[in-house]
């Protein structure tokens, strides 16, 4: 119950995060869809790593329930 519990949050952060990511990148005239091949002002790399990092913490805690 404790992980279906830090995997919910963990998502609501994401989707969190992806969202803002979105509004940012679109804000600066990229397209998101383009974010492996653009360089990203550190704003945005920052929201990009800290996005990737959520994501790698999912997939660590799905893997480890039953």
């Amino acid at each position: 119950m404790f992980t279906m519990t830090s995997t919910e949050e963990l998502n609501k952060k994401l989707r969190t995060l992806d969202a803002e990511f979105d509004r940012e990148m679109r804000a600066r005239g990229f397209d998101p869809t383009q974010t492996e091949n653009v360089a990203l002002p550190s704003h945005l790399a920052a929201l990009y790593a800290e996005r990737e990092k959520i994501k790698s913490e999912i997939d660590d805690l799905e893997s480890e329930s039953p």
